[in-house]
């Protein structure tokens, strides 16, 4: 109980909050009710002036190809690892275990020289090859469905003659589905809340802003307007809320199989 109110109470105050004229947002603290629950201004507002529509389709935009980039390329990674014997590949396990041991923030000067070298920053195309690259969790997750699918459905197709595209993708990528859900959902979750990244490598705060930095709008050297900042957060919640609400099936399934796996 004591939990599920301190996860709430932030909620709460930023609806209070954004449901406040600028009148009553000066005068009255926090917890204070608004006379008016209807009140829209903080909403229209922070929708207008954060630019907010042009957020939402660059965050669509990255998302969608983030996300089929991230299950493409880990799943693939996934399956030469699992189901091919090489020389090298416990080499090349233990390097993605060690590269997910390092801070990100360390690393952080080597990827910039890298996006600026390659001509990366401030562009969508930059901004999502980063954000698509190779997630070491993800490629865990499915090489553990992986090894719970039988090697004999491989050798049985390609004695068929199916080639071992034909058996990845007519095969077992639909045996990956609770995989590829509980990879989106990690995956999703992060690209649309992410901040650091967006902020440093898209620049140009008017053409390619984000959901994550088009709040940053109301910030500024003489304090934050945080009636607009809290409707704004309010708008990019509803997206995930509409999803979380109409897929939960898909997404409970997901994780509890992912998390049984192995």
């Amino acid at each position: 109980m004591a939990g599920a109110f301190v996860s709430v109470t932030p909620v709460v105050v930023c609806v209070i909050t954004a449901c406040k004229t600028e009148k009553e947002y000066a005068s009255t603290n926090v917890m204070t009710l608004p006379q008016n629950w209807l009140y829209g201004g903080n909403f229209i507002q922070a929708w207008n002036q954060a630019n907010m529509a042009t957020a939402f389709r660059n965050s669509l935009v990255i998302l969608v190809f983030v996300l089929l980039g991230s299950v493409l390329t880990g799943s693939m990674l996934a399956y030469i690892l699992n189901r091919f014997k090489f020389l090298g590949n416990g080499l090349i396990r233990n390097l993605f275990l060690f590269a997910a041991m390092l801070p990100g923030i360390a690393m952080q000067v080597s990827v910039y020289q890298l996006m600026y070298e390659f001509h990366l920053i401030n562009t969508l195309t930059g901004y999502i090859i980063l954000m698509m690259g190779t997630d070491v969790i993800s490629i865990y997750i499915f090489i553990q469905f992986f090894e719970n699918i039988p090697i004999s459905l491989d050798e049985s197709a390609i004695m068929d003659g199916c080639t071992y595209f034909g058996v990845f993708f007519r095969v077992l990528m639909p045996l990956l589905k609770p995989a590829i859900i509980t990879v989106m959902i990690l995956k999703g979750v992060g690209t649309y809340n992410e901040y650091y990244m967006a902020n440093l490598y898209l620049q140009d705060k008017n053409r390619l802003v984000t959901v994550a930095t088009s709040l940053y709008k109301f910030t500024g050297p003489l304090g934050s307007q945080y009636n607009y900042i809290c409707a704004g957060v309010i708008i990019t919640l509803l997206p995930a809320l509409f999803v979380f609400i109409f897929c939960q099936k898909q997404i409970y399934s997901g994780l509890t199989q992912g998390a049984v796996k192995g």
